[in-house]
């Protein structure tokens, strides 16, 4: 039987979308493409090991138009969100934002967004992979509630690094550098409208400009790059070993709408369990909270030398007798920690951080591995709150 390829060929074509910095990134060298969120996301630039480097020690510039948003607003918006996610949202003030997770009737998660609280009626879901839009719209005919929901022309960007700060200085001065972590505000760059974040996806400290005009896309991307020259900025794609070393999930590969937030380790804490107002998936999570779960999602270590690739397939995690009881469900070269480290579904008994399990990896080696606490690095967030 031949070997499956590495690698195809992915055409460009008008049944998926591109971000207003597509041509930018195709113009700075991009190589390889992924899909999500029907748009395109740049892969790589250059060998992943380059960009993680280039992102821990100087600046980076992200095209992550894939971040579609819900937009949410009416005399009833407040209402509304807070009905979708099991986090108290009364805890968010305007120009706030909030990880949380939307859940189903089941206390299933159907996506786990960055909410961002423009107004006092007026919400942003940042969304990881999933349609919440039609969920969202869904839920509202007959919710009896006043509310519009719309995917608005906004398209993220990130700037991420520790020289993050400089760049952001330079274009928009000292009080948007100011922002505290998980905070937002409206402003604009030479008439582009913006809304900016103390947010991303990497653990580093880092910004997330959300362009409010796709016919402003190419000027943005050209606008930054300039201020960034001074600190060495570049284009990279989104950085899989550092989000893994800072804990961060990937929806869809990392958890499905099969797995609720009791089952994420770390993802508890998104449950606001005394929260008095309901929420869809309310009964449901509380009754999980109080009988536990039979499963959870850790951080694993790996030996053996350093994978050369992602895991592009999940591994079954094994008992003694062979029999799947589980999966690895990401795994990577941490240049940092020099070792393996990633993510895997154990039975609840087997989750306790130093514990072994077994896993047999895609050439068909059973090998050990060893559960880990998450974050693998910086549990108290202190270096992007910096």
């Amino acid at each position: 039987m031949s070997e499956k390829p590495s690698s195809s060929t992915l055409y460009f074509g008008p049944w998926y979308r591109k971000s207003p910095y597509f041509e930018a990134t195709l113009r700075y060298g991009c190589t390889a493409y992924d899909i999500y969120n029907h748009t395109y996301l740049p892969g790589y630039y250059d060998d992943p090991i380059a960009e993680y480097w280039h992102l821990l020690e100087h600046v980076t510039i992200w095209d992550v138009g894939v971040e579609r948003q819900v937009e949410i607003t009416g005399p009833d918006a407040f209402a509304f969100a807070n009905t979708l996610t099991p986090r108290d949202l009364s805890t968010c003030a305007v120009g706030q934002g909030k990880y949380v997770v939307i859940t189903d009737e089941n206390g299933g998660i159907i996506n786990d967004p960055v909410l961002l609280r423009l107004g006092e009626n007026h919400f942003w879901l940042s969304l990881a992979d999933s349609d919440v839009l039609l969920w969202a719209k869904g839920v509202a005919v007959n919710s009896g509630m006043d509310v519009r929901i719309i995917e608005p022309d906004v398209w993220p960007m990130q700037i991420q690094g520790p020289r993050s700060k400089d760049v952001m200085r330079t274009l928009f001065g000292d009080e948007i550098v100011s922002l505290r972590y998980y905070r937002c505000a409206e402003t604009e760059l030479d008439g582009i409208p913006l809304v900016i974040s103390r947010t991303g996806w990497t653990g580093e400290v880092g910004f997330e400009l959300y362009l409010r005009d796709a016919s402003r896309g190419d000027e943005l991307w050209e606008r930054v790059m300039e201020a960034g020259k001074p600190h060495r900025i570049r284009p990279i794609a989104p950085c899989e070993a550092r989000r893994i070393e800072a804990g961060i999930f990937n929806y869809r590969s990392d958890m499905t709408l099969e797995n609720n937030p009791f089952e994420v380790t770390g993802l508890e804490r998104l449950v606001d369990l005394d929260k008095q107002a309901d929420y869809i998936g309310k009964v449901a999570l509380l009754r999980i909270h109080r009988q536990g779960v039979t499963r959870k999602l850790v951080g694993v270590e790996i030996p053996g030398g350093a994978l050369s690739y992602e895991v592009a397939e999940a591994w079954p995690v094994v008992d003694e007798g062979g029999r799947q009881i589980g999966r690895v469900t990401d795994a990577i070269w941490s240049p940092r920690l020099e070792r393996n480290i990633g993510y895997a579904w154990v039975p609840v008994e087997l989750s306790a951080p130093g514990t072994v399990i077994r896993t047999r990896t895609s050439e068909g080696e059973e090998i050990g591995a060893t559960v880990a606490s998450l974050p693998f690095l910086d549990p108290k967030k202190e270096i992007p709150a910096a």
